[in-house]
């Protein structure tokens, strides 16, 4: 018998009551190793009933308090960093170094949250008039939700709920159903770190939960990651039930190369951002651009470099890349490579028939490699999210850009030069959310905003930073006057009020 991963609500485990629920496996084997409770729209509605009670008192408390429960809340989960990437390795199946490196990108934004203080410093002008004083300041919105994807089970949660809840609202996550056990193991550290029940919970499920949570009257705010026909969604619902949204939806990340740039730094960059994860990242590079002659050795030299690539297990210290996350998702990764040569692609590398010796039931992939590839290619045209990379050609900086501009995709992109005036009209003329000057996944810090333009977003915030901020408040200016007491009454004036 399997194990089932449940609900937390109210600061417990509830046991889900739909009787409904999905398999979640280990991706190196196929083996399921449990199974997730989905929840019903009462299921949901208890957790935002939960929720909104702790709101009451949560959204009162002091800043020094919700801070002083984040900073034993990162303490918390420094110590616990290694339990939780392995619990992600065994779900997702990426290896433990980057399973590693996704916990410790979360801290980041957990140190911003602890910090938050100075975010929400208000405004304040004086004497605006005679004795009378503006003071600007930033309340929470109540209760808000996450909808999370499968690819970064603890990163992108904590993209959203540190920020929210150091704001002073409460939070009702949607993990993916796929790998939802990190999401337990937060909740677990932020209540053995003191944050009152109900000011965080998490919902398994399908669309029957993302669809109440986005109509439920009671939920403010919706954040969500995914892919871009669901964040148009996620949007389009959300914002008719009258609500705050920030959807983060698909990529098809470019970097491009011109004829001065260190080729091999420029492989060494392709290889790490378009393989990294088994390229289930919203922004890896899944096309690079060559401009001029350097498009043959640029491709010698990625193939290279990917050949050496070490695919297993993810929980083997050996492994560099590990499985995808499921059966049906490898098949549709490989079909993309299947297809290219009818498309006009040159298959350098095929890694659709790559499989591990003791390991034949895992979601196997192996490293691919297609060169001039055409725009009307399906390889190029859709977000892959595997480990295939593709090179198109460009006679100009000119023309590089023109292509990548004419993608529907804005999320982010790279360019690699040597040449200063190049790299500083990339930045500028380049259409996406996210630019790196020879930094092949421009990820920012959290203390900036992560967030695409076009097709990649949905709404007019980004996530963490400043603009997390802003979307977890809402601004509210006080005018105020104290008459002096040896002042007599002003009378009526139904004239509009004047400064003066």
């Amino acid at each position: 018998m399997t194990d089932i991963v449940n609900h937390w609500i109210g600061g417990r485990t509830v046991e889900g009551a739909s009787g409904r629920s999905g398999p979640v496996t280990n991706p190196a084997t196929g083996a399921v190793t449990a199974h997730v409770a989905f929840a019903s729209a009462e299921e949901v509605d208890a957790a935002v009933a939960a929720a909104q009670e702790a709101y009451a008192t949560w959204g009162q408390s002091s800043l020094a308090r919700r801070t002083e429960i984040l900073f034993r809340f990162r303490a918390l989960l420094d110590a616990h960093r290694d339990e939780l990437a392995a619990l992600i390795t065994a779900e997702h199946g990426k290896v433990h170094s980057d399973a590693l490196g996704e916990v410790a990108r979360g801290l980041e934004i957990v140190d911003l949250a602890c910090g938050i203080t100075v975010q929400l410093k208000g405004e304040l002008s004086t004497q605006v008039a005679t004795r009378v004083d503006v003071a600007a300041i930033r309340q929470p919105l109540g209760v808000v939700a996450g909808i999370t994807p499968f690819n970064f089970p603890a990163m992108v949660p904590m993209w959203m709920f540190p920020v929210a809840i150091a704001c002073g609202n409460t939070f009702v996550l949607k993990p993916s159903e796929k790998d939802p056990s990190a999401s337990l193991k937060l909740a677990e550290l932020l209540t053995e770190a003191g944050l009152p029940d109900g000011v965080f919970n998490v919902v398994h499920g399908d669309r029957t939960a993302v669809d109440r949570l986005l109509e439920h009257p009671d939920v403010k705010a919706v954040s969500f990651v995914g892919s871009t026909p669901i964040a148009r969604h996620i949007h389009t619902t959300a914002s008719a039930h009258g609500k705050r949204v920030q959807a983060l939806g698909g990529a098809k990340n470019h970097m491009l190369v011109l004829p001065d740039a260190d080729l091999d730094a420029a492989a060494d960059a392709a290889v790490s951002a378009a393989y990294g994860s088994a390229g289930e990242r919203c922004m890896a590079v899944s096309a690079v651009v060559a401009v001029g002659a350097t498009g043959d050795v640029l491709v010698d030299k990625i193939r290279e470099r990917a050949e050496k690539i070490r695919i297993g297990p993810g929980d083997d210290p050996a492994s560099e890349m590990g499985p995808l996350i499921t059966r049906a998702h490898r098949d549709k990764v490989a079909s993309y490579v299947a297809g290219a040569a009818a498309e006009g692609c040159e298959v350098v590398l095929d890694g659709t028939g790559f499989t591990v010796d003791g390991h034949e039931d895992g979601h196997w992939i192996g490293i691919s490699l297609l060169d001039k590839v055409p725009t009307s290619a399906k390889a190029y045209q859709d977000e892959i999210f595997g480990p295939v990379l593709c090179v198109l050609r460009a006679e100009t900086y000119e023309e590089g850009v023109a292509l990548i501009n004419a993608s529907p995709f804005g999320n982010g992109t790279a360019i690699f030069t040597r040449d200063g005036g190049a790299a500083r009209r990339f930045q500028l003329e380049a259409e996406a959310g996210m630019v790196g000057v020879n930094v092949p996944i421009p990820v920012p810090v959290g203390y900036h905003s992560f967030g695409g333009w076009k097709d990649s977003l949905f709404g007019d915030h980004h996530v963490y930073g400043n603009d997390g901020t802003r979307f977890y408040t809402r601004g509210k200016v006080v005018t105020t006057r104290w008459p002096d007491p040896s002042e007599a009454p002003s009378g009526v004036d139904l004239g509009f009020p004047r400064h003066h």
